[in-house]
């Protein structure tokens, strides 16, 4: 079984041996906030009202900071694991000045170094961790993930010289991300799943399910290859179809109406459902031709929202050895992100106020996640300090 950084044994959420400490406990409460703060400024950016803010006053600017700002700070939380604290201050540090000069549309070549270096420098410490995995569907990951951090850069470059390719890049990215957390998040949900009906039936259930897992893979990245190309749309439209499809059946195979005991991981499968929705949709657009547009929003609002503040939130209460079943505010969470997910879809039909509504419910779950994880933080440090404390008394 692959094993991600973020599930590497290890200690708690404190500082490691050596100095070293783990990349979530710094990039995962950053990544909650700036997705909080990021859409309303951006709302507002576009409406006019905060003029010294350029940086956020287009849909494509706003794009680039959920999916090279948040994602990837998410992915460097769970992927990393234990970091020095150099290495952890360097990273987080060019994320930071990356993100301010985003906001201010500052770009002076220090700020664009920095949000590229970023990017560069994680897919440097993360991508060679996947080349050596036993199975192609694992080492599928390293030019997944070295893709998703070159199109970062990539898009950094549109944006200063070329903005016209900036809205295909950023298509590119929601389509090889949507592979991403179909990949990482079944690598997630079905241990999970597992695990809890061992515990409580003593019978597993389906597991990872490798061959519908491959099917999937194969039709997704199909699609994002071919719609590389604008008049190959409908036939990645058909292939996006076909793997939104495998997706909603492979968690159907998951039997979630077993899991009515454990509304988690019921949030988990939520997000992995929006996932398939999402595909779907994005489906309907391409294959008659179309640019995708609004339907981007299943995925980037209602499967990215709900499935990273779970997987985020599920990390930190595993490391502060808690139990998911008991946080009541995972359930609440899914709902919150579903609900703006609906609301952003239902934009064209009920008017802006509606998109002030989305954007609200967004917001307010992401300072619920960060609330959470900063609280599951602490549990983690005293339940350390406590177990120091017994092991040198019992010494």
């Amino acid at each position: 079984m692959l094993r991600f950084g973020a599930n590497d044994p290890g200690q708690t959420g404190r500082i490691c041996r050596n100095d070293r400490r783990h990349a979530w406990t710094l990039f995962f409460p950053l990544a909650a906030l700036h997705a909080a703060l990021a859409l309303p400024l951006s709302l507002a950016g576009m409406l006019g009202w905060l003029p010294w803010l350029p940086g956020l006053a287009t849909p494509l600017a706003h794009g680039r900071e959920l999916l090279f700002g948040f994602a990837l700070a998410v992915m460097a939380g769970y992927l990393l694991g234990p970091l020095s604290s150099r290495r952890l201050a360097l990273l987080a540090g060019l994320w930071l000045i990356g993100r301010v000069g985003g906001l201010a549309d500052y770009l002076a070549w220090p700020v664009l170094l920095a949000d590229a270096a970023f990017a560069l420098l994680l897919a440097s410490w993360v991508v060679p961790r996947f080349l050596t995995a036993k199975k192609w569907r694992n080492r599928m990951l390293s030019p997944l993930l070295g893709l998703l951090c070159l199109l970062a850069v990539a898009s950094l470059v549109a944006r200063l010289a070329f903005p016209g390719l900036l809205s295909s890049l950023l298509h590119q990215g929601v389509l090889w991300l949507l592979l991403l957390m179909a990949f990482m998040g079944g690598r997630v949900i079905a241990p999970a799943v597992n695990g809890h009906l061992m515990a409580r039936d003593r019978k597993a259930g389906v597991g990872v399910q490798p061959r519908v897992e491959a099917i999937m893979i194969g039709l997704l990245g199909a699609a994002g290859l071919l719609a590389i190309w604008p008049m190959l749309w409908p036939v990645a439209g058909l292939m996006l179809a076909l793997g939104g499809a495998v997706m909603l059946i492979r968690l159907w195979r998951w039997s979630f109406w077993r899991l009515r005991d454990r509304p988690d991981l019921l949030g988990l499968l939520l997000g992995y459902a929006w996932l398939g929705v999402g595909a779907l949709l994005l489906a309907g657009d391409l294959l008659v031709g179309g640019s995708p547009a609004g339907q981007l929003h299943a995925i980037t609002v209602g499967a990215l929202g709900t499935l990273s503040s779970g997987i985020m939130l599920r990390q930190a209460i595993l490391r502060a050895k808690g139990r998911p079943a008991e946080e009541r505010w995972l359930p609440c969470l899914a709902v919150l992100f579903t609900l703006a997910a609906g609301l952003r879809l239902a934009l064209p039909l009920a008017g802006p106020p509606v998109l002030w509504g989305a954007a609200g419910v967004w917001s307010l779950a992401w300072l619920l996640v960060a609330w959470r994880l900063l609280h599951w933080r602490r549990q983690g440090v005293a339940k350390a300090a406590a177990r120091a404390a017994s092991s040198t008394a019992a010494t």
